[in-house]
């Protein structure tokens, strides 16, 4: 295994490990380098893991990682093991390692120390600082040992002190020259002046964008920011909010192009060619149900309740496009996916489908803004669905996509309500959105009926819920992490791949057995 060493930049970075990266990001490039990152431990909430912290620890480096759970952001950089890595400081062109290991059987008064000295880091590191905290111990065992937090800015290291030994008189440099307390066993990188300052807004803090560090952002090329929110107004219209700006994109199912895509959001990271055909026995159904016969241009429409990113198993034939040109993109001639990995989100460009009909609620605004919306021609290619995907830790898909956060904006919270987003149970949704579409069925025993779930096991490669397989191989990538907590994808019919799809008008949500949200697909 290759060392990892890397340049702690305070507030900010530990070598590529960007405080507001996302969990995406990080766990890509971390698989990337086997050799460097030999195994990689993900512990999340199995009940919530959309709220709660999801954390990645690197055992092999001494590392650990601390995601957000809403928005997976990483939000705090711990080294617990100075033994496994090597990490330097640079200063005006001035170059300071933290630790070497100085283990040497020359003689026997050699000592073996495991992390960095206070002295060390007081002198040769980072230099003097304010005073620090002391933390008293939790452990029953040892009630008498607590830790003392040095804080610089964007920076703390923990020292274990007894609790004898601290005094509030004392100063950081009369506490810690002792050689009981001397060596430092953790360090910490977070974004703020001091880690008591800090800690309290650690998940909620707005962080900078990463394209603002300029380690990372040298010699690469300029992209859109990212998309941090999408607002699902109904009626096949959406809004993506860009993190760290004002301003928006308006996406219209049935009206944008492939160009206005492109020229808004970039090119996509890939294209996968749609081919799938095995759900056509529940359009038939359908058509049976509606005691009509069906014509041509209903077995052509897709059917959106089973038309989703329901499995990574892929036939020979169908094949993504990894790399993807932008003479190419802007001028796709048949019906595919646009797949925005690094976004979190799918698009369906196809010949034009009139999109879902507007929600109760907002019928009249909606139906007088449809009349200047103008529908492609029949032999052009539009945005016809939008697939969202949330990444939960655990789940079959898991770190395809990076998440897309989403808020169904027609569904209007009262006082005693929060919005319906990408956070929320899915006994929340369901119930507000029936509440909203009840209006549409002839009875309750009705909407029931079109609104049952569909269940869906997505480790059967050959189950009928793969009808669209966006991903298939993906660069040969199994998506399955060497790590606890992250063996999702079974192909045993276990828990971990099988889910749940429920369809509203405009709206399918595929949901977990935890009651989350792992994809909604809006068409």
């Amino acid at each position: 295994m290759s060392q990892f060493s890397a340049q702690v930049h305070p507030g900010r970075a530990l070598g590529f490990l960007v405080l507001g990266a996302s969990l995406h990001d990080i766990l890509t490039r971390l698989k990337a380098e086997p050799q460097r990152f030999p195994k990689l431990d993900l512990v999340y909430s199995p009940s919530d893991p959309v709220t709660q912290p999801v954390v990645v620890g690197l055992p092999a480096n001494g590392i650990r990682l601390r995601f957000d759970g809403p928005e997976q952001r990483l939000r705090l950089i711990e080294v617990l093991d100075f033994t496994k890595n090597h990490i330097i400081f640079k200063e005006q062109n001035k170059e300071r390692d933290l630790f070497k290991p100085s283990s040497s059987a020359s003689g026997p008064a050699q000592e073996t120390t495991t992390g960095p000295s206070f002295k060390h880091i007081y002198t040769r590191f980072l230099g003097p600082t304010y005073d620090g905290e002391f933390v008293p111990g939790t452990d029953a065992a040892k009630q008498d040992m607590g830790t003392y937090v040095l804080s610089y800015p964007g920076v703390a290291f923990t020292f274990p002190m007894p609790s004898s030994a601290y005094s509030p008189d004392k100063d950081a440099v009369s506490l810690l020259s002792s050689s009981g307390t001397s060596v430092a066993t953790s360090m910490t990188v977070f974004s703020g002046d001091s880690w008591a300052q800090s800690r309290d807004a650690l998940w909620t803090e707005i962080l900078p964008s990463v394209k603002t560090f300029t380690p990372l952002a040298k010699g690469k090329d300029t992209s859109p920011d990212e998309i941090s929110l999408i607002k699902i107004h109904g009626g096949g219209t959406l809004q993506l909010f860009r993190k760290w700006t004002s301003s928006s994109v308006w996406i219209t199912l049935g009206e944008t192009t492939p160009q206005d895509l492109v020229a808004e959001l970039g090119p996509p990271d890939a294209i996968y060619r749609k081919n799938e055909q095995r759900m056509y026995i529940h359009k038939i159904r359908t058509a049976s149900n509606s005691r009509t016969r069906p014509n041509g241009a209903d077995m052509r429409r897709h059917d959106p309740l089973t038309d989703t990113d329901q499995s990574s198993a892929q036939d020979d034939s169908d094949a993504s496009d990894g790399a993807i040109e932008d003479d190419i993109v802007g001028n796709v001639s048949s019906e595919c996916f646009y797949n925005y990995f690094y976004l979190g989100f799918d698009i369906l460009v196809s010949t034009p489908i009139a999109p879902s009909r507007p929600p109760p609620s907002r019928a009249e605004e909606q139906n007088a803004a449809g009349a200047s919306i103008k529908m492609g021609t029949a032999d052009s290619l539009v945005a016809t669905k939008m697939i969202l995907h949330g990444n939960i830790p655990g789940s079959y898909p898991f770190n395809r996509h990076r998440r897309c956060r989403w808020e169904i904006d027609y569904l209007q919270p009262s006082t005693q309500e929060s919005p319906i987003s990408s956070e929320s149970p899915f006994s929340d949704v369901e119930q507000r959105l029936r509440e909203e579409w009840k209006s549409i069925y002839s009875s309750e025993d009705e909407a029931k009926k079109q609104q049952r779930g569909m269940v869906l096991n997505r480790g059967w490669g050959d189950s009928p819920g793969s009808s669209v397989e966006l991903l298939g191989g993906w660069e040969g990538d199994t998506g399955a992490l060497p790590s606890r907590g992250v063996g999702g994808k079974k192909v045993d019919g276990s828990e971990d791949s099988t889910t749940t799809l429920y369809g509203f008008p405009g709206l399918v949500f595929e949901v977990l057995k935890n009651g989350f949200v792992s994809s909604l697909t809006v068409f």
